[in-house]
C-alpha cells in the first residue's frame, strides 16, 4: 500500500505496519491508519477523480488502505444519492439541506461500506471466514458482501435484532447466532469466538480498516456537493465507529487541498443511549448506559469507538443532540413524506436530531447542513407502521369508502 505509512495507536501513539489483519494496540487502543500526503497530492487530483467512470467507494483508491492489486468487492457499494430538500429546508427554518440516502446500498445500510473492506482485507490477508458482533445492520453487510466474494460469515446478535435483519443474515447464508443479552454481551461473545478459531475479524472498533471504509460517505459527500463544504454534517451515532470514519474523510480531504475548510459534525444520539453526547455534554469520561430505544442499530451502552468518536465531535467544534424515540419516529415520518426518503429509526435519527436543533433555535436561515440517513426503512417496518399507522381497512363497497374517508377528515369534491 504505497500511500499508507503505518496504523498508529489514537491512545499511546505507538505504530504498526499495515498489515492485513491488523487489529487494536497492546494497550488497548484502537488504531488510525496514517497516510502518505504529499505522495497522495502527486497522482490524485480533482481532475483525476472527474475522469473516472466507476460509481463506487473503490472510485478514492488512493485514499483507502488496500493494495493495488486487490480487486474490488462485487456488490455495488457507494454512490448513494445526495438529494438538495428544499421543502424540507423551508420547513424546518435552514439556508439549505441535503439528505444523503445510504440506505440505497446493497444491504441498505452505510454499513456495507465497512463490509466491503472486511471482505478486501479478508482476502488481501487469505482468510475464508469472516465474523462479527452486531446489533444489526453491520451483520447483515457482512453476510451481504461476503457472500457475493464466496466467504463463509459467523454472526452474533442480540435476541433484540429486528426480525427483518435476521432474514437478510439467513437469507446470506450466515451461520447466526442470536445472543440472549445486550449488546456488549453479544461483542464479547463473538470476540472470544474470533479469537478461538481466528476467523477475520470485521469488528469496526477493533479491525481499524472498516473507518477507512465508512469515510467514503465523506468523499462522497464532497465530491457531490462540488466541494462546497456545508457549515454541519448530520448523522447518527452508537458505537462511534461511523462518525469517527466520516470526520477522518473530511480530514484527508482538508489535507490533500480537496477542500478549503472543515464542516462541523452533528452527533445525534437516542436519548435513552447517549453515553458519547453524555460524555461530551459533561465534561466527564464517558459512562456505560441501559440500551433503552427503538432505534436498535445505535442501542451500544458501551461504545468501542469512544475516543475515536469523541475526538472527532471535539475536534470539528461539533454540537451533540439527544432525541426521543417519539422524535425519531416523527422524523422518519417527516423524511418519508417531504422527501420520499425511507429510513430506519437509527437511519433517521441524525435528520431529528436536526429538526430539534432547528427548533431549539441552535440552527437556522443562515445554516446549511447535509444529514445522512444510514439505514432503509424496511429493515424495520415494525416501527416505521408504529410511527405512520395503518392502511384503510374496508370491504370492496363505495359506501364504507367514503365513510372511511369522512372518519379520516380526508377533504372529497
Amino acid at each position: 500500500m504505497k500511500n499508507v505509512l503505518y496504523g498508529k495507536c489514537v491512545k499511546c501513539g505507538k505504530t504498526y505496519p499495515t498489515t492485513p489483519d491488523l487489529t487494536t494496540c497492546t494497550c488497548g487502543g484502537i488504531l488510525d491508519i496514517v497516510y502518505d500526503y504529499d505522495a497522495i497530492r502527486r497522482e490524485f487530483t480533482k481532475e483525476t477523480l472527474a475522469a473516472r467512470s466507476e460509481r463506487t467507494m473503490w472510485r478514492y483508491r488512493e485514499l483507502l488502505p488496500v493494495e493495488e492489486t486487490t480487486a474490488p468487492t462485487p456488490l455495488r457499494v457507494g454512490w448513494s444519492p445526495l438529494y438538495e430538500e428544499s421543502r424540507l429546508a423551508e420547513q424546518l427554518g435552514l439556508g439549505r439541506l441535503w439528505v444523503k440516502d445510504d440506505g440505497q446500498n446493497p444491504t441498505a445500510s452505510l454499513k456495507d461500506r465497512a463490509s466491503a473492506m472486511a471482505v478486501a482485507k479478508a482476502r488481501e490477508a487469505g482468510a475464508q471466514v469472516i465474523a462479527c458482533s452486531s446489533t444489526g445492520n453491520a451483520a447483515s453487510s457482512l453476510a451481504g458482501n461476503a457472500a457475493a466474494a464466496g466467504l463463509e460469515t459467523f454472526i452474533f446478535v442480540p435476541s433484540r435484532a429486528p426480525k427483518g435483519k435476521v432474514a437478510q443474515l439467513m437469507t446470506f447464508g450466515a451461520t447466526v447466532i442470536s445472543v440472549e443479552g445486550s449488546y456488549e454481551e453479544t461483542f464479547e461473545l463473538s470476540k472470544a469466538a474470533i479469537d478461538r478459531w481466528g476467523w477475520y475479524n470485521r469488528n469496526a472498533a477493533i479491525n481499524p480498516y472498516l473507518s477507512e471504509g465508512k469515510k467514503t460517505v465523506a468523499l462522497e459527500i464532497m465530491e457531490q456537493l462540488n466541494w462546497q463544504v456545508p457549515d454541519y454534517i448530520a448523522i447518527s451515532v452508537g458505537d462511534g465507529c461511523t462518525i469517527a470514519g466520516l470526520w477522518k474523510g473530511l480530514k484527508d480531504l482538508h489535507a490533500i487541498g480537496f477542500i478549503d475548510r472543515l464542516p462541523r459534525l452533528i452527533s445525534a444520539q437516542a436519548a435513552g443511549c447517549c453515553p458519547l453526547n453524555r460524555a461530551i455534554e459533561t465534561g466527564e469520561p464517558w459512562h456505560p448506559m441501559e440500551e433503552n430505544t427503538l432505534a436498535d442499530s445505535i442501542a451500544v451502552g458501551v461504545p468501542r469507538n469512544a475516543d475515536k468518536a469523541l475526538m472527532a465531535i471535539r475536534e470539528s467544534n461539533g454540537l451533540t443532540v439527544n432525541v426521543s424515540d417519539e422524535e425519531i419516529l416523527e422524523a422518519q415520518k417527516l423524511l418519508g413524506r417531504t422527501c420520499g426518503v425511507f429510513g430506519e429509526p437509527a437511519g433517521v435519527t441524525g435528520t431529528a436530531g436536526v429538526k430539534k436543533l432547528c427548533q431549539q433555535g441552535v440552527l437556522g436561515k443562515e445554516d446549511t447542513v447535509v444529514s445522512v440517513v444510514t439505514g432503509n426503512g424496511l429493515k424495520d417496518v415494525a416501527n416505521a407502521i408504529r410511527a405512520c399507522g395503518e392502511p384503510i381497512t374496508i370491504p370492496s363497497d363505495m359506501g364504507r369508502l367514503l365513510e372511511a374517508f369522512h372518519q379520516k377528515g380526508i377533504p372529497l369534491e
